[in-house]
């Protein structure tokens, strides 16, 4: 039994503990300041490219595929801003009023036409092994620093709110990105494929000019985004795998486009390896931008604290040096890698669409893929 401690000595153990207390809470916050410090000098360095990214800026990016060719027309081209407005199903001028610049009201057959492209994405994506997800619009700062994103900053694309540690999304990468956060996977359970419908908020500071006009950059758009989280064994491939799903939709909807391999200029910082696709798109005479994929390895997963743990290597069945069989070792957790890519990026594909199935009449041709999510609905015409 033990003995009963000396007042004193039972005091002075009290004041121990409550000493070693206050001291882990000082250790605490400075290694939560350390840690933040290390998070924020880690944000300026940028993911390493492939060795086979091309070196420089947009302009040095390589051509990897063309499918099809533009649509000949024998009548004056209308942009998809003009052919929304005479066929009353695109309003930015209500819009401005409402919300400002940048903003647009669908309706009508382009309302329908939004729903059609994201049901259909959705299904593509869900065929080919990924889980359909709907995502927050509203993230934790700190998550989206971790994905690679700025959210402070003259420049940033993030709208933040006040007085609150949230920001605005501008893709469900973000949020898809942070399902697995703080987590140790098996090897067994990847990659894991996962398929996210979000709405899409940025500033876009600095954008204008023509490039920018209409639906091609605006403040609010839907999205499906394909992100995957896998081991570094498979990510090269599955980069490819999202390339091929995003190329064999386009083609599907009977658009013209280009496949190209971005520089290192264009990367941005999570982007190991990116692919851009560009549409012909007849009112502007140019392509432009309608989807990407990227491999950003083990960038985000780094931050986020993404790991999985590979299989142990049975040694069960073999015997040691003295004869005894061995127990299995325990091998030590990796980071995963991850990769997103764009499955339907609303607005510019209806850019898309307006400008590159527009009729002589201002009427609009629904590709066929997308007529049973519309009702069976053919052609766009004025109410």
């Amino acid at each position: 039994m033990k003995g009963k401690l000396d007042p004193d000595k039972r005091k002075s153990l009290i004041q121990q503990g409550k000493d070693l207390k206050d001291s882990l809470a000082v250790l605490e916050a400075k290694l939560e300041a350390l840690q933040d410090s290390l998070q924020h000098e880690g944000q300026l360095l940028p993911n390493l490219a492939h060795p086979s990214v091309p070196i420089g800026d947009e302009e040095a990016a390589a051509v990897v595929a063309v499918v099809g060719s533009p649509q000949e027309f024998d009548f004056k081209i209308r942009d998809h801003v003009q052919l929304g407005q005479e066929l009353d199903c695109i309003d930015f001028d209500t819009a401005a009023e409402v919300s400002g610049s940048k903003f647009v009201y669908l309706r009508r057959a382009a309302a329908l036409l939004e729903l059609a492209l994201v049901n259909y994405a959705m299904q593509k994506v869900v065929s080919r092994g990924f889980v359909p997800i709907m995502t927050p619009d509203l993230v934790k700062e700190s998550v989206l620093e971790k994905c690679g994103f700025q959210p402070r900053g003259t420049a940033t694309q993030v709208y933040s709110v006040q007085d609150s540690p949230l920001c605005l999304t501008g893709t469900a990468e973000i949020p898809l990105g942070a399902v697995y956060m703080d987590q140790i996977l098996s090897e067994d359970e990847l990659p894991i494929k996962m398929a996210g419908f979000g709405h899409c908020f940025r500033t876009e500071a600095g954008a204008g000019g023509s490039a920018s006009r209409g639906l091609y950059r605006v403040h609010q758009f839907s999205k499906v985004e394909m992100f995957v989280v896998c081991t570094p064994q498979q990510s090269e491939a599955l980069l490819e795998d999202l390339a091929d799903i995003e190329k064999d939709m386009f083609t599907e909807l009977g658009l013209h486009f280009k496949i190209l391999d971005m520089p290192t200029g264009d990367l941005g910082a999570p982007a190991h390896r990116k692919y851009d696709v560009e549409a012909w798109m007849p009112g502007v005479q140019r392509y432009g931008e309608i989807s990407s994929a990227s491999n950003c390895t083990d960038y985000q997963s780094r931050r986020l604290n993404i790991r999985y743990r590979p299989k142990t290597v049975d040694i069960s069945d073999s015997a040691g040096s003295n004869g005894n069989k061995q127990k299995a070792k325990k091998v030590p957790t990796e980071f995963v890698h991850t990769l997103n890519a764009t499955a339907c990026a609303v607005p510019r594909m209806i850019v898309a669409i307006f400008e590159n199935f527009q009729q002589a009449d201002g009427s609009v041709i629904i590709p066929e893929a997308l007529r049973p999510y519309m009702g069976n609905m053919s052609v766009i015409t004025s109410p």
